[in-house]
């Protein structure tokens, strides 16, 4: 039998397992033989202090299990710090956004940047109420793809809580946002499926009313238009694996069959290829696919699937650091201003469900930023001059010097075309 000395226990903790009385900025000053200042202007990384001072205080307070309390300095700063955040998308059925791979990876990477940048993220579930959030020091809210004249949105602007959006919420006092280029990214896809034979491309879509999905519907009919084809739409009328292959089939079903088919409606690569075989088809020489999706599934896929990213982790960075400059940039009394940025260059990856035979890899662009597509040179180009990190937006125009916004106007990034080898 061996036995073990009794441990010591964690910080803040007695050896009988009771809670131990906090760790005081005094303590860790008494301890480290520093006046309580000192060690403040330490722990801040302010001050004029000696490295070796500076160290000493630090490690004194790590060893002694010493905390800052967030209650004073709440207080003290009059903030919490606090960031809500919802997904207007999915307000008739909260929380399952966390199964889509698009939301997930952007909440998880809206909740890293906001901490990077010293706030919290909280999590409120779509289609909240104000009695949810009412009580909440909340300092500001993200309410990721809104549905149209979303009451919330309305509510938190009421409440001067500024909200942080997509262009929908441009030009509304207290409202920021990060956008993407829609036009150019369904630009972009259509002409990579017609580059590759496909003259009859249907569209599989959400049912629904959020600015992206309407702005793909508004595309793609006006694509149609212009090249004298037929628009073969089909509407999902949940989220979900299930319902969206069930509209799959239904689309590839259609006569005279498509030989293009662009799904935005968010489902497994894998499984929109699934149900292409079922019906007989082979991708891509019966019909050629292209699926906006964040899912890796995609990569493995047989054949490998083209897909057109959203770049949920751009999205959260854009966006968090317009609106922590609006906080942290005092405009809040009075409201703040609105301020935006449009992302215009979506990141598409070509498997050899788009083309087939695809064994090369041509990048646009060094950052293939959000739902955008079509840079300068890009298949969907427009010919428009990329204007670098303090370009103006587009799309919902950001608050300029007359407006007196402190957050820039906005960001455009080029896009990015890569290319899978074909399995």
């Amino acid at each position: 039998m061996s036995t073990r000395e009794p441990s010591a226990g964690h910080a803040g903790e007695s050896r009988g397992g009771a809670a131990a009385p906090r760790v005081r900025l005094v303590d860790v000053a008494r301890e480290a033989g520093l006046s309580k200042t000192t060690v403040s202007a330490a722990l801040n990384g302010t001050g004029r202090l000696s490295p070796a001072v500076r160290e000493k205080a630090v490690e004194t307070a790590r060893r002694m299990g010493y905390r800052p309390n967030a209650t004073a300095r709440q207080l003290r700063a009059g903030r919490a710090r606090l960031i809500g955040y919802v997904v207007g998308e999915f307000a008739g059925e909260p929380w399952t956004y966390l199964d889509s791979p698009y939301f997930a990876r952007l909440t998880g990477a809206t909740a890293s940047a906001a901490l990077r940048h010293g706030y919290a993220l909280v999590m409120l579930p779509a289609g909240t109420l104000q009695r949810e959030w009412a009580d909440l020091p909340l300092e500001a809210v993200i309410v990721a793809d809104p549905v149209a004249d979303d009451p919330l949105v309305a509510d938190l602007l009421a409440a001067r809580i500024p909200v942080f959006s997509d262009a929908s919420v441009a030009g509304r006092p207290g409202a920021h946002w990060v956008d993407l280029d829609t036009d150019a990214a369904v630009r972009e896809c259509l002409e990579h499926l017609r580059a590759g034979g496909a003259r009859r491309t249907a569209l599989v879509l959400p049912d629904n009313s959020t600015r992206f999905h309407r702005e793909v519907l508004a595309a793609y009919r006006a694509w149609c238009a212009e090249h004298g084809a037929e628009e073969r739409l089909t509407l999902v009328p949940e989220p979900g694996n299930g319902p969206v292959v069930r509209a799959v089939e239904r689309s590839l079903g259609q006569e005279p069959r498509p030989d293009g088919l662009f799904v935005v409606a968010e489902a497994s690569p894998p499984l929109v290829m699934d149900a292409a075989r079922r019906l007989g088809l082979s991708v891509p020489g019966d019909v050629r696919v292209v699926c906006v999706s964040e899912d890796e599934s995609a990569a493995h896929a047989d054949p490998p699937v083209t897909t057109l990213s959203l770049c949920p982790e751009e999205v959260a960075e854009q966006g968090m650091a317009l609106l922590v400059a609006a906080l942290e940039g005092g405009a809040r009394e009075g409201g703040t201003r609105e301020g935006g940025a449009t992302q215009p260059g979506g990141s598409v990856r070509e498997g050899a469900a788009a083309v087939p035979g695809g064994d090369g890899r041509k990048d646009r662009g060094p950052e293939g930023p959000a739902r955008g597509g079509g840079g300068p040179e890009g298949p969907g180009g427009d010919g428009r001059e990329d204007r670098g990190p303090e370009g103006p937006a587009r799309g919902g125009g950001g608050a300029g010097p007359e407006g007196g916004s402190s957050t820039p106007p906005g960001v455009l990034l080029t896009a990015r075309l890569r290319v899978r080898a074909s399995s």
